[in-house]
């Protein structure tokens, strides 16, 4: 209601994420009336000359992703939640990518396929919005008819591989390509 530009308000969130320990905020945040982000930094203490690699996501990967950060101890990896796709929020995500001035590698994160995510839709705004136009690689399952493998084996299986792939750089030239 405090913002000028009056929209439909349309959240779309799994089930896993209403208990999920990391998917909360403070009452602070609601008592002092603290405003929506469109982007949201990463919430670990990072250095930012330290950073090799960025990860801007979307949605319940993050969480994934975060913890298994955690878990490994990267210092190297900074993870980005874009919290809002329209209206593209570019001059909020170029002011977070500015400080990375080290930064090798930015990525695009989903674990949607590739047809099915947020890739296709904002693929050109992310490359406008990255210092100097660098390339931007995108991290995902590859192209299906289906969202889902229908195996839940495979299923976990893929996933694993999918953040190990975002954090890492193991590349699989079958599911990312690089955009300039």
């Amino acid at each position: 209601m405090l913002r000028p530009l009056r929209r439909p308000l349309i959240i779309l969130s799994p089930k896993s994420l209403l208990r999920h320990p990391l998917a909360v905020s403070q009452m602070t945040f609601f008592a002092e009336g603290r405003s929506f982000q469109t982007v949201i930094n990463d919430p670990d203490p990072i250095d930012a000359k330290a950073i090799k690699r960025v990860v801007i996501c979307s949605g319940k990967v993050y969480y994934e992703l975060v913890q298994a950060r955690r878990t490994q101890g990267m210092k190297d990896v900074a993870l980005l939640r874009l919290e809002q796709l329209y209206p593209f929020p570019n001059a909020a995500l170029s002011t977070a990518l500015k400080r990375f001035t080290q930064c090798e590698q930015f990525i695009w994160c989903q674990e949607e396929p590739q047809n099915q995510g947020a890739w296709d839709q904002i693929k050109h705004r992310l490359i406008r919005s990255l210092p100097d136009h660098q390339p931007i690689l995108y991290v995902g399952r590859a192209s299906s008819a289906a969202p889902a493998s229908g195996y839940p084996y495979l299923h976990q299986m893929l996933q694993e591989t999918l953040v190990e792939d975002a954090l890492h750089g193991t590349i699989n030239p079958l599911m990312n390509k690089r955009l300039t």
